[in-house]
């Protein structure tokens, strides 16, 4: 059968190429050997979600869409941190940087765009950057951990994600803005002031009307001129000013470019066998930049190459409904009154709401809501149909619905057209979720999200899935909780219980005998599947390097360029000339392009060939740092007593004692520590997940502290008077945790969620908390440093060795 099968290459791994070939596997699953280009090291992943990366709402594993398994699950070849740098259209061959050459009978291009950057002087410079990809989040994240003040050039959708992110940070942020007023393309300017008003309180400063006209600073950007000769002060700039369609690469290859790749209705460049979609492309004169457009292309390629009967493209009207720093927003259509129409508002600045509908020859054909964005489908829809609203105006002003618009929530979603699109995020139509009900079975929303993907990002669309669900189920709808994933309806505490009640002692075994609807799981539950396991059998469960994440696998950090991160520890930041210097030596013998001191005061060597690991590991011959798992990072230290006039206390002391006491202890997430030597606490122990702060005659003890992106200060959990009592209730309480958190839960999380008081009840008897010191102390018994088990068996060190991507990922 592969012999027979087409090949199709598709430039670009983003979200609406991906989209397409979902719905080629889905129409004609055998009828192309696929093969994919991505110039990022990473998979499929929801671009939309960055900002809340950025603002510490969801990690890098909840956004990706597609995880390296599916590609695999589906004969892909991927080829990740490739760039495709020439095409011969004649040959029909793509060429990458990676030295890959691959031929095909159709082509897809989906090479994204690129952000614009302002030509001003000194753009060049350290510090300013764009924020379009994950690499520009870590830039971001790295870079508040030593500078304050960020300057975001762009009063639209995507600077404001980034000036809200930049706060979650910590960082003083400045939004800077051409126009007169924020996201014009978007608001009109009463709904504009709102936001705007709004973000102050938070924390954001506007600097609008502002003409930039160079970045200053020697290597490292200090500040911002304007062109009326004021300016304002930057460690980092964030331009977030537009995008512009990439089509470098096929305008070397002689495809027709106007400001995107020019194509047809059905997606065609002017050469045979070549398609566009996405950003990249440009359909009767426009490029979009939002994903609703982009679905709606993928969908129409896809039935095009599956040789399924299509209308093409007709291009879409477009809306933005989004959530700006936690403030609701929609617009649709013309929302600024062209002449001859007229215009309805609302305004509640009490409650926050604003509403306003633009009408023309009696039809809808604009609309902004702010606050209250609940009818914003309904709207959308009259306005894509040009319905006639005479007589409606107020009540679909005011909410209020009449006739068609029954104030029966079902009666408005009854009356969406089927190509709605519901999740904007995933690109899922009304059509699709009510087929997904219908004919697919589905009777709960945890079901529609595993089938369809609805409400599985940012979950501002599940009333409307719920809804639907009602509409089209009925009595057939059940609620059911929701479980860790789409695999299963149980959640963490149930799953637990069943494998202690059971003594499940295998991940198959627990998704098999616990029902899950997906045999083989997913990425959010193989991973917590095998933690719990480990967690509750310590001694008898193996543990499943597949189901764990691509950095724990090879126990390093892969960065943007497919290179690794090397983090040996150093027990609580202290070190020897010796060890420097063998550090030293070891990064000059493989070639490592930068060492770096972290903020958990150890040495970072960045850039490592994944084939040099298990050698380097050898030469080093130091535990690993583990700064790449769900599992203690670091005891942050300072001098205390030893050096310090002020200290109290033997904070290094306390700190390489606690560090060597819990190295290797596997946790639901990743664990931080510190030791201060007195109440100045310059170690800063009252944002970590246990801190440590001495004290005249004793030790205060802290927890469920957060210094990320969520920044929370420690609840004090106790005062000790010895070193032997510190280390008893960090065992007691870190066991605690790992056996009461749900996988992917901080500690900062969970103590908010069962409350300081209920850990302390659970640990103010001393015969508990030996108890869970000595369970800790059982799995801390049985774990080695990974490298030594790597360095010393020849098979584990093959998975190292340089291979295609071709065959990695086939």
């Amino acid at each position: 059968m592969a012999t027979n099968r087409k090949k199709l290459v598709m430039v670009g791994n983003g979200m609406a190429g991906v989209w397409a070939i979902e719905h080629l596997l889905k129409l004609a699953p055998d009828a192309y050997e696929i093969t994919i280009f991505g110039a990022e090291p990473h998979p499929n992943y929801n671009r939309i979600m960055l900002s809340s990366v950025l603002a510490g709402g969801a990690d890098m594993d909840e956004i990706i869409i597609n995880d390296l398994e599916w590609y695999r699950s589906h004969n892909i070849n991927l080829h990740i941190g490739h760039t495709v740098t020439r095409m011969d259209t004649k040959a029909r061959k793509v060429y990458s940087d990676g030295g890959v050459e691959v031929g095909y009978d159709e082509l897809i291009l989906a090479t994204g765009s690129n952000p614009f950057m302002l030509p001003l002087p000194g753009a060049d410079k350290e510090g300013v950057i764009a924020f379009r990809d994950i690499n520009d989040c870590r830039i971001m994240q790295e870079t508040a951990k030593s500078y304050k003040k960020a300057v975001v050039i762009g009063g639209g959708l995507l600077g404001l994600e980034a000036a809200r992110g930049l706060l979650h940070l910590g960082m003083e942020v400045s939004v800077v803005h051409i126009n007169e007023y924020i996201m014009e393309r978007q608001l009109d300017e009463a709904a504009s002031t709102m936001l705007r008003k709004e973000l102050e309180q938070q924390g954001m400063k506007f600097l609008l009307a502002k003409q930039s006209e160079a970045i200053l600073g020697k290597k490292r950007v200090k500040s911002l001129l304007f062109a009326d000769g004021s300016m304002v002060e930057a460690d980092l700039l964030v331009m977030a000013v537009g995008i512009k369609p990439n089509v470098g690469l096929a305008q070397k290859s002689g495809i027709e470019i106007n400001r995107g790749i020019v194509v047809n209705d059905y997606l065609e460049t002017n050469i045979p066998g070549v398609y566009a979609l996405g950003e990249c492309a440009e359909h009767r004169g426009i490029a979009y930049g939002l994903v609703a457009p982009l679905y709606e292309q993928g969908a129409v390629l896809a039935k095009r190459l599956a040789g399924a009967p299509t209308e093409g493209y007709a291009g879409s009207v477009t809306s933005t409904k989004l959530k700006v720093s936690g403030v609701n927003v929609f617009s649709a259509g013309q929302f600024i009154e062209p002449e001859g129409s007229r215009a309805l508002r609302y305004q509640d600045e009490i409650d926050g709401v604003y509403k306003k509908l633009v009408v023309h020859d009696d039809k809808l054909i604009g609309a902004v809501l702010f606050g209250d964005t609940s009818d914003g489908a309904q709207l959308f829809s009259m306005i894509k149909k040009g319905e006639d609203i005479k007589g409606r105006e107020k009540e679909l002003l005011l909410g209020i619905s009449a006739d068609a618009l029954s104030s029966s929530p079902q009666n408005r979603l009854e009356g969406m057209a089927d190509d709605e699109i519901i999740c904007g995020c995933n690109g899922v139509s009304k059509g699709a979720i009510a087929e997904a009900i219908q004919s697919g079975g589905c009777t709960s929303v945890g079901q529609i999200k595993a089938c369809t993907k609805a409400s599985a990002s940012c979950g501002g669309c599940k009333p409307l899935v719920e809804g639907l669900l009602q509409l089209y189920a009925g009595d057939a709808a059940v609620s059911v909780k929701e479980g860790i994933c789409g695999c299963t309806t149980l959640n963490r505490d149930e799953i637990v219980s069943e494998i202690k009640r059971m003594e499940l002692k295998t991940v198959k075994e627990v998704m098999n005998v616990l029902e899950w609807t997906n045999e083989e799981g997913c990425a959010k539950c193989r991973p917590s599947l095998n933690y719990y396991l480990g967690m509750l059998w310590p001694e008898e469960y193996v543990d499943e390097k597949e189901s764990r994440f691509t950095n724990e696998r090879y126990h390093a950090n892969i960065q943007k360029d497919g290179t690794y991160s090397v983090v040996p520890r150093i027990y609580g930041g202290v070190t020897s000339p010796t060890e420097l210097k063998k550090i030293a030596e070891i990064a000059e013998k493989f070639d490592v392009p930068m060492v770096k001191f972290t903020g958990g005061q150890r040495l970072d060597l960045l850039g490592v060939k994944k084939e040099d690991l298990p050698k380097m590991w050898e030469e080093l011959d130091m535990p690993s740092g583990h700064a790449y798992g769900k599992t203690l990072r670091t005891v942050k230290t300072c001098v205390g007593s030893t050096f310090c006039r002020f200290g109290t206390q033997d904070a290094i002391g306390m700190g390489i004692r606690l560090e060597k006491e819990f190295e290797r202890l596997t946790a639901p997430a990743k664990v931080k520590l510190a030791v201060s030597g007195c109440p100045r606490n310059c170690a800063e122990a009252t944002i970590k997940d246990f801190g440590v702060v001495a004290i005249d005659g004793g030790w205060e003890l802290h927890i469920g502290g957060n210094g990320g992106v969520h920044v929370r200060a420690t609840d004090l959990l106790c005062v000790v008077k010895t070193e032997d009592e510190v280390v008893e209730w960090a065992s007691a309480f870190l066991q605690y945790y790992r056996e009461n958190a749900g996988w992917n839960e901080r500690t900062s999380i969970w103590v908010e969620r069962v409350g300081v008081e209920s850990v302390k009840k659970a640990l103010e008897n001393r015969e508990d908390r030996l108890a869970l010191q000595e369970r800790i102390q059982t799995t801390l018994n049985l774990t080695t440093d990974p490298w030594k088990q790597i360095v010393n068996e020849p098979e584990l060190r093959k998975n190292f060795e340089p291979i295609a991507p071709i065959e990695i990922y086939k």
